[in-house]
């Protein structure tokens, strides 16, 4: 950071900023002075002193009360991020006052949401009382994008998307996709099937950038096919309602469709498609320099996948 940034950052005043949104967002200096118990003097006065700040106009000041110039325009964009990160930080800081000792920030796929870490996280907590987790669900190459930008501390995503983010990874657990179909359907006898051998039948898609989509849509352009997709769904509950309702076929992670079922009157059909086997890793900026609870949640979770590989193996 240059000397003159290094004093700009000192001269802005937090409590300036405040006011300065609170003027925006009520129109006018007094009900922004009435509303934080402040005398309308003193605003117009850190107003005042704030466009001194940033040397340019931020306010038309006039008797109905103000509006922003453009250069206001663009510092309300910041100041409100500011303020935001700030009330953000004072709430993670407050869980620790409260005896919170960590906090990790977790962003997975569908398939590792549905199928596996509610146990895997659930075990992890049980060890870990006082640890918070925040868990949000999110496609694979938002989830890169989200730990590469450092909005999450750990990814849980499709090692097949993985692109050079310069993020490093590490394996969690098996994928197996699968065909599901009406148990009436005519493909619902088979024991396994190519993907291909399902393309003159309507399918029921997930999101169209979910990586499960992308793979079954190169599947078909490799054998110079399309997809008759009838309706994208977000869910995959909401795929086996579809499915079971005569709208298509779908295809989804095995071991989630075992855990759902029950769900309409359905047949799982194996996929002989190499693309149905997948990894699905862990990923972080680096492991080494993650927070303590984030690394404790990284082994956590590595020990739940040896274990589940030793259980196949046997």
């Amino acid at each position: 950071m240059r000397p003159s940034e290094r004093s700009f950052a000192r001269r802005i005043d937090l409590t300036s900023l405040q006011l300065f949104v609170a003027a925006v967002e009520l129109g006018s200096i007094g009900r922004a002075a009435e509303r934080e118990s402040i005398a309308a003097s003193a605003v117009s006065k850190r107003l005042s002193d704030l466009e001194a700040t940033v040397e340019t106009t931020l306010l038309y000041r006039h008797a109905r009360g103000v509006d922003l110039t453009p250069a206001g325009e663009s510092l309300l964009h910041h100041a409100r991020s500011m303020l935001f990160s700030l009330e953000k930080m004072q709430g993670e800081l407050s869980e620790y006052a409260d005896g919170v000792r960590g906090h990790v920030r977790v962003h997975a796929s569908i398939s590792a949401i549905v199928q596996y870490l509610p146990e895997d996280l659930g075990a992890f907590i049980g060890q870990h009382a006082q640890v918070k987790i925040d868990l949000e669900e999110h496609l694979s190459t938002e989830i890169l994008r989200a730990v590469q930008e450092g909005t999450a501390d750990l990814g849980i995503c499709n090692a097949s998307v993985r692109s050079d983010h310069g993020l490093q990874s590490r394996h969690y657990r098996q994928d197996e996709l699968a065909l599901i179909v009406p148990r009436r359907h005519p493909l619902s006898r088979r024991k396994s099937i190519a993907f291909a051998d399902t393309l003159d039948f309507d399918h029921v898609g997930l999101h169209a950038n979910s990586s499960i989509s992308m793979a079954m849509h190169d599947a078909a352009a490799a054998v110079g096919r399309s997809i008759k997709l009838r309706i994208h769904v977000t869910g995959l509950d909401a795929m086996c309602r579809m499915i079971h309702n005569g709208l298509g076929v779908g295809v989804m992670p095995r071991r989630a469709f075992e855990l759902m079922h029950g769900v309409g009157e359905l047949e799982c059909v194996k996929l002989t498609d190499a693309w149905a086997r997948r990894s699905l890793d862990l990923v972080a900026r680096d492991f080494d320099t993650l927070p303590v609870t984030a690394r404790l949640l990284v082994d956590h979770l590595s020990s739940q996948t040896q274990n589940a590989d030793m259980r196949l193996a046997a």
